[in-house]
């Protein structure tokens, strides 16, 4: 059988072979240097390459003459008719980021930024590593104005994903593709005091840069093409491909504060699959340690009574907190191939591994905060001795992803056909170290130190089906087909993590609290666009989608564009969109005992939505978010040097899903109210759930100027500044009547404060790059706008909320270019040290003093100056 396989698959690629044309060329720029990463695309097709590091290429074709489009970052597009088989030399005349080719919002025809109906940032691999930062979210936190992502402290699982948004619309409304396909969420629901809080993202971390090629950034809204989650934008990943080098990064970095030491490394290579195939693989290593930025407590609040307590606390006035990023070790593999079959035919697949191991922090359990494990004399053998534990959280991560497919064109290689099948799974498991559970102490004598409090893990198993092509010189088409099955499980903690109260610091999750869950969904799309003539197009699309739990939705998109004298465009769109509940959502049950110094312990639940406690409140059953996108704006290339780019967007989201407040009894002793009595009759203190309650208006402005290679001595410097200006409000809250009626709040100042005021309300990027012979030199200013701390004092009285001014972080970075193989750099993160204000103590959010900094808003961060230094090493 294996011997009948090989014959035919031999017989296939003769085939090809005996068909194909091979087209062989160089791309240079006008003072003969080789253009590395040009786009080479085959006219009306999908058919393409890029260059490499000498500016050659070589692309198979079916038939001669064809044009190909050439394009690259910097110059203007460029076509070149190809006869024969004669290698062919190009030289591409300056341009700028407009003429770049870019695929994501476009199946049915390729378009330049200039040429799109919708505003697309095209960022480069080697632009993200220049920034310094060690992972692929912080990198593009630097990057891209509406992006943001920060390191978070004490916050259980949260802490190790930290959760990314666009446009401030939270982790679940970005879609993430990778090379065009849709990928898998990550299985951590945010349910702490965090940006993003209730919601479920893409894990970012578990994307290797070392496999990038570019990113582009769609800044508009795209159910209509893509589905569910694309309301805010969509980041299309795009990896690399055909390479002519190994190449190998190792970076090292360190704080000022002589913390946080980081150590990555990584290798990118292509290895021939046949003459007609590649396999590009990258490999990376990345290790940080902990940074700490704890604040000092005030000691006459703390309630340190007993004499060894009052000493402990004299020396240790931060309560020996742990406040900062947490420890992290994270290996991954990943693969990109190509390998055609047959005339026109192409079978492809990427994905890959990344395992992520990370250690973080609970608040320290002061030996005052835990006399009854002190006088239990279990972890000391005198009381005396005693100074109190630090339980820590840590994760094993385990993020897997990958796509197989076929794309073949016919109708005279003008229609292309794309077959996919993808497969996408994300796992997280709890360990709590250094701790203790105080209730089997006291039952028994003994508790366990270490506990496993069970985890999640969530997959989707996806298929795709896709044709695109013209239907006339003017006008093309896309239809498609999707269907994806999607699964959430929980994993049951140890007993003993789940004893009573539970292991101190994260209770596990009991064994009525997992289980598994699935659903189903199948999505119908199409997109048509009309080239009324070289300088007015229209573009409408459409996508039906049912999901067996939730039910179908329809969207749909209108846009249009407008070229000025071949120079600039204006744009425009209207799109609906939706976001549909995840599944974590609808079903995640989760019981904790919030401990907090001396205070009793108090059971809240998160239970899910079809709970019969949450029925019997008259939360109904979880339905999709709607939205309603609005963009319109102007791009111009002034000269081949310098362009402009103005959008303005507003985005309505009706039916949002909150997670809400804790509700729990009020301050009335007399009576017992309805509310009440249904938490009574269920045994529980207080319940959190999911809801659709929520509508939102978001307002925005982005503006980008490019200023690209002016001549400044014997260098050449390029400057780009990009803006974004935002402000989200929430319009209304939908209360069922039975918190109305009983005076609730389902949804507080503070946990709105998390939507309206926890990422900054503008951003800033300032962009300086000086090219000298071998040397490089960058300057980014980041300006990160204001961001209000809510008041934990009065939840419904704004009078001590703290607004954090805005703050300017500036990078540094020099790399020089040794050799044609050989490159050393070295950045400084902050090189003025600068944080955010520091939390006022009258917001009651500083724990006592613990939190110098606010955890629950994000700005630059915490960790202040950081420097790095790396090589980089091609053969």
């Amino acid at each position: 059988m294996r011997t009948i396989i090989t014959t035919f698959y031999t017989l296939l690629l003769m085939c090809y072979a005996i068909h194909a044309q091979t087209i062989k060329g160089t791309v240079k720029d006008a003072t003969g240097v080789p253009v590395i990463n040009a786009s080479v695309l085959q006219k009306g097709t999908s058919i393409g390459t890029a260059t490499d590091f000498d500016g050659l290429f070589v692309l198979e074709v079916k038939k001669l003459p064809t044009v190909l489009q050439i394009s690259a970052v910097g110059f203007k597009t460029q076509e070149i008719t190809v006869t024969n088989s004669t290698p062919i030399q190009v030289t591409l005349k300056e341009g700028i980021l407009l003429d770049q080719v870019i695929i994501t919002g476009n199946r049915s025809k390729p378009r330049t930024v200039l040429d799109s109906p919708v505003p697309i940032d095209n960022i480069q691999a080697g632009e993200l590593v220049n920034t310094g930062k060690t992972t692929f979210d912080r990198m593009l936190v630097f990057k891209v104005p509406s992006f943001n992502a920060q390191n978070q402290a004490i916050s259980d699982a949260t802490a190790h994903y930290d959760p990314a948004d666009l446009r401030g619309l939270g982790p679940s409304r970005t879609l993430v593709l990778i090379n065009g396909k849709r990928k898998n969420q990550s299985a951590q629901v945010y349910l702490n005091r965090t940006p993003g809080k209730g919601e479920v993202g893409v894990d970012l971390k578990s994307i290797p840069t070392a496999a990038i090629e570019r990113i582009e950034v769609l800044r508009d809204g795209a159910s209509a093409q893509y589905g569910s989650d694309a309301i805010a934008g969509v980041l299309n990943i795009i990896l690399k491909k055909k390479t002519k080098y190994t190449e190998l990064n190792a970076t090292s970095g360190i704080t000022s504060k002589n913390d946080g030491f980081n150590f990555s490394s990584d290798l990118n290579t292509s290895i021939p699959l046949s003459e007609n195939g590649y396999a590009n693989i990258s490999l990376g290593y990345f290790k940080q340690q902990i940074t700490n930025r704890a604040g000092i407590v005030n000691a006459d609040s703390e309630g340190a009574k007993r004499p060894y307590e009052k000493e402990w606390l004299s020396k240790h006035p931060s309560a020996n907190m742990t406040v900062g990023q947490p420890e992290m070790q994270k290996k991954d593999f990943y693969v990109n191939l190509e390998q055609d079959l047959a005339d026109e035919t192409t079978f492809y697949g990427f994905g890959g591994y990344t395992t992520r191991a990370g250690k973080s922090f609970a608040y320290y359990r002061a030996p005052y905060w835990r006399r009854d494990v002190a006088d239990a004399l279990f972890i000391r053998p005198r009381v005396e001795d005693y100074i109190g534990y630090q339980p820590t959280f840590e994760v094993a991560i385990e993020d897997f992803s990958s796509t197989f497919g076929v794309k073949t064109h016919f109708l005279d290689d003008k229609w292309l056909a794309d077959l996919s099948f993808g497969y996408g799974s994300n796992e997280v498991r709890y360990f709590v170290n250094n701790s203790v559970n105080r209730d089997y102490l006291k039952d028994h004598g003994y508790s366990p130190r270490s506990f496993a409090p069970g985890g999640y893990s969530f997959n989707n198993l996806i298929t795709n089906i896709d044709f695109s092509g013209p239907l006339s010189p003017k006008v093309s088409a896309a239809v498609g087909l999707e269907f994806k099955k999607e699964r959430f499980k929980g994993f049951e903690g140890d007993a003993l993590s789940y004893y009573k109260g539970g292991s101190d610091s994260f209770a596990g999750l009991r064994p009525e609290e997992a289980g598994k869950w699935s659903r189903h969904n199948t999505g119908l799309y199409a997109q048509l666009d009309y080239d009324l003539s070289d300088e007015f197009m229209m573009g409408l699309a459409g996508r039906y989608e049912n999901f067996s739990d939730t039910g179908s939705n329809f969207s749909w998109k209108f846009n249009t564009r407008y070229k000025i004298a071949k120079s600039g465009a204006i744009r425009a769109s209207y799109s609906t969109g939706f976001r549909a509940p995840s599944l974590h959502q609808r079903h995640i049950t989760l019981s904790q005992y919030i401990i907090v110094k001396d205070a009793a312990p108090t059971l809240q639940g998160t239970l899910a939505n079809d709970n019969p406690i949450v029925k019997s409140l008259g939360v109904p059953s979880l339905k999709h978010e709607l939205s309603k996108n609005l963009s319109t704006g102007i791009t111009y290339k002034f000269n081949p040097k310098f362009s402009a780019s103005v959008d303005f967007y507003q985005i309505r989201i009706k039916n949002r899903i909150l997670f809400s407040s804790q509700i729990s009894f009020d301050d009335d002793n007399t009576t017992t109210n309805e509310i009440e009595q249904i938490l009574l009759d269920n045994n529980v203190k207080g319940v959190q759930f999911f809801i659709n309650a929520g509508n939102t208006k978001t307002t925005g402005t982005d503006i980008v100027l490019n200023y690209d290679k002016i001549p400044l001595g014997t260098g050449k410097l390029s400057a780009n500044l990009a803006m974004n200006f935002n402000k989200t409000q929430m319009t209304s809250i939908d209360s069922p009547a039975i918190f109305k009626n009983n005076g609730y709040t389902i949804y507080d100042r503070r946990e709105q404060g998390l939507i309206l005021h926890s990422r900054p309300k503008s951003k800033f990027i300032l962009s300086l790059k000086y090219d000298l012979q071998r040397w490089t030199f960058t300057l980014n200013n980041t300006r990160f706008g204001e961001v209000t701390i809510m008041s934990n004092r009065d939840h419904q009285n704004p009078k001590f909320d703290q607004t954090l001014s805005a703050k300017i972080a500036t990078d540094m970075g020099l790399s020089c270019q040794l050799n044609k193989n050989f490159k050393i750099h070295g950045v400084i993160n902050n090189i003025f040290n600068v944080y955010p204000d520091r939390t006022n103590v009258n917001t009651g959010t500083t724990g006592n003093g613990r939190f110098a900094y606010a955890n629950s808003v994000q700005q630059l961060g915490q960790l202040g100056t950081n420097f790095s230094v790396g090589l980089n090493l091609k053969f």
